[in-house]
C-alpha cells in the first residue's frame, strides 16, 4: 500500500530524464536508477506484475520514499548514476545487478593510452573507473568522445622506438580528423594526455573544461 505522501511525489514528478533513489522505512538508499522520463519510469515500479528479477518483488515492496535529480540529458543521467552507486552502494543495485559482469573503462598505462572497456580490473598500472550499468550508452560515450578529442582507437604498441622507426602508418581514423596519428609521432605525449584527461573529466560530470577545449 503506497502511502498518501509518497503517491503525492509520484504524482508529481517530471517527465524529464534524471536519476531516482529509493529510501525504505528507516531512510537507506536501497536502490538508484535512471531513467530517459523519470515519471514513467518511477511509476512503472508500483504497477501490478514483475520484471522478472528475482529480488524485484522485494524491492518493490520495501520502497517508503523517492527521491529524483534531473538532469539535462540521458547521459548525464548515466554517469549521475554511475557515480551515485557507486558511493552508495545500495542493497538492492547489488542483488539486482551482477557488478562482476559489468564493465569498467580502462585507461592503459603507454606512451599514448588507450581507452577501452573490461570486465575485470587487473593489476597493470591502468586506471579503472566504474562499473558501468549502461553498457550501450557507455560505448555512444567512448566513440563520441574519442573522435571529438582525437583518442586513437588502434591496439598498436607506440614507444619512442616505433616512431622513430616509422613502424607505423596512420590510418583512416588519422584522415578523417578522428585522430592525431600518435603512431608517427604527429601529437606530443604531453597534448595527448590533456585530452586524455578531459575525456576523464567528461566522465567524471565535469563539463566545463570540455566545453573550453571545443570553443
Amino acid at each position: 500500500m503506497i502511502s498518501e505522501q509518497l503517491q503525492q511525489k509520484l504524482d508529481r514528478l517530471p517527465r524529464s530524464p534524471g536519476v531516482y533513489l529509493f529510501r525504505n522505512d528507516k531512510d537507506r538508499i536501497i536502490y538508484i536508477g535512471k531513467a530517459k522520463v523519470l515519471r514513467n519510469r518511477v511509476r512503472s515500479y508500483f504497477q501490478k506484475g514483475s520484471d522478472g528479477r528475482y529480488q524485484y518483488e522485494r524491492l518493490t515492496k520495501a520502497i517508503h520514499d523517492v527521491e529524483v535529480i534531473v538532469t539535462d540529458n540521458e547521459l548525464e543521467a548515466m554517469i549521475l548514476e554511475s557515480s551515485l552507486i557507486r558511493h552508495h552502494a545500495p542493497r538492492y543495485n547489488v542483488t539486482l545487478r551482477d557488478d562482476k559482469s559489468l564493465p569498467y573503462l580502462k585507461v592503459t598505462k603507454e606512451l599514448y593510452p588507450r581507452i577501452y572497456l573490461s570486465r575485470r580490473p587487473a593489476q597493470d598500472g591502468a586506471r579503472y573507473f566504474g562499473p558501468y550499468t549502461d553498457v550501450m550508452h557507455l560505448k555512444r560515450l567512448i566513440k563520441a568522445l574519442k573522435g571529438i578529442l582525437t583518442i586513437r582507437r588502434c591496439n598498436l604498441v607506440i614507444t619512442n622506438d616505433t616512431i622513430a622507426r616509422r613502424k607505423h602508418r596512420v590510418c583512416i581514423y588519422h584522415e578523417m580528423g578522428q585522430c592525431r596519428g600518435p603512431c608517427e609521432g604527429r601529437i606530443s605525449v604531453e597534448d595527448y594526455a590533456r585530452n586524455i584527461e578531459l575525456f576523464l573529466d567528461f566522465l567524471k560530470g565535469k563539463t566545463q573544461p570540455l566545453s573550453e577545449y571545443l570553443r
